[in-house]
């Protein structure tokens, strides 16, 4: 293992253009990935240039699509050196001191960009290989947080591409009407869909196939929708205030994320110890599942005001951060500048 890092890792090179310690940062703001997401993450991208300390980093957006890896370079777009993770430009070879992650989606939600990374030994945004690859997983995320105190997780079913599709009936006996079907490793609700009749259950099998390989069907949660973000600063868990989700959807779908058919209400209107026992919940997770970075964990709150169940949805590693997403509105209502959490979660690492 030693001998293949030592093949990925940079080599001092005196025509690389490797700024010191005592100069301005290189961040690669790596986006773009290979799902149905690549265009939400190309603006979160900008969302983070937006946000960053211009006066400590340099920062350029990394766009990833298959095998082309381009840094935006001024005007030009610049191949990447898979080997090192380096570029050529017209003023020389430059190379990164940190890579800031905002992949929605594969490669860089699942695991597979990070063991890239760790390759080379770049530090990044994001927890490592195995908590990333277990959180991308629904299913498995859902089955391994079962054995943590208090945190509830809906029943829900497997259907794996290849496999004989499931009873249609008895699926339904199982979960209940309405239940959801969605793809077990994407987001921004491509693939989704809230099934009402039994005859619509395999045809949204079907529908979510073409996300992804493995498909989720999960009983239906009713209750207020919150989501709640996090990142470590040095040794401590720092919780956001809680955003409250209303939506005239069906559901919080793509269209509501994204073309404004939602209220997002910050801080949620929910009994502050509830609110508590929210952000407790989220940094015991973050906790045991060694996340780093910003995350942000989606919840149902089901029962009696003020002492509802809190019923984990999912967890994203590389949450949104366009101008409509919940990480912005939530900082800005904790007081803090977001500029302060993206330096925190660099200096962390470097």
């Amino acid at each position: 293992m030693k001998e293949l890092r030592k093949c990925f890792t940079r080599q001092p090179d005196e025509n690389l253009n490797i700024i010191n310690h005592k100069m301005k940062k290189n961040i690669a703001i790596i986006a773009g990935g290979d799902s149905s997401e690549h265009g939400v993450s190309m603006r979160s991208a900008e969302g983070i240039m937006s946000f960053m300390d211009k006066d400590k980093y340099n920062c350029y957006i990394v766009e990833m699509s298959g095998d082309l890896w381009e840094v935006h370079y001024g005007d030009e777009r610049c191949p990447v050196n898979k080997a090192d993770f380096t570029f050529a430009a017209a003023d020389g070879r430059h190379a990164f001191h940190f890579a800031y992650i905002t992949i929605h989606g594969t490669p860089g939600e699942d695991g597979i960009l990070q063991g890239y990374l760790d390759m080379i030994g770049m530090p990044y945004s994001t927890g490592g290989v195995l908590v990333e690859a277990l959180t991308f997983n629904k299913y498995a995320l859902n089955n391994f947080l079962r054995a943590l105190p208090k945190v509830h997780v809906s029943d829900s079913i497997m259907v794996r591409r290849g496999e004989v599709l499931p009873d249609a009936a008895a699926t339904v006996e199982r979960l209940g009407l309405p239940c959801f079907v969605k793809p077990n490793a994407g987001g921004s609700s491509f693939g989704v869909t809230k099934v009402k009749q039994t005859e619509d259950l395999l045809p949204a099998i079907e529908k979510a196939m073409n996300e992804s390989d493995e498909v989720m069907v999960e009983r239906m949660m009713s209750g207020t929708e919150i989501t709640c973000g996090c990142y470590r600063k040095g040794n401590d868990i720092i919780t956001f205030p809680i955003t409250e989700v209303v939506t005239t959807q069906e559901f919080f779908d793509y269209d509501a994320k994204y073309n404004g058919k939602v209220e997002e209400i910050t801080p949620a209107r929910i009994a502050p110890t509830t609110a508590q026992r929210v952000s407790e919940m989220t940094r015991r997770i973050y906790q045991v599942l060694g996340c780093y970075g910003i995350i942000r964990i989606d919840y149902i709150l089901s029962g009696t005001p003020g002492n509802e169940q809190i019923n984990l949805l999912e967890i994203n590693t590389t949450p949104g951060m366009t101008t409509t997403s919940f990480i912005p509105q939530q900082v800005r209502a904790a007081g803090i500048d977001i500029k302060d959490v993206l330096s925190d979660i660099i200096e962390g690492k470097c």
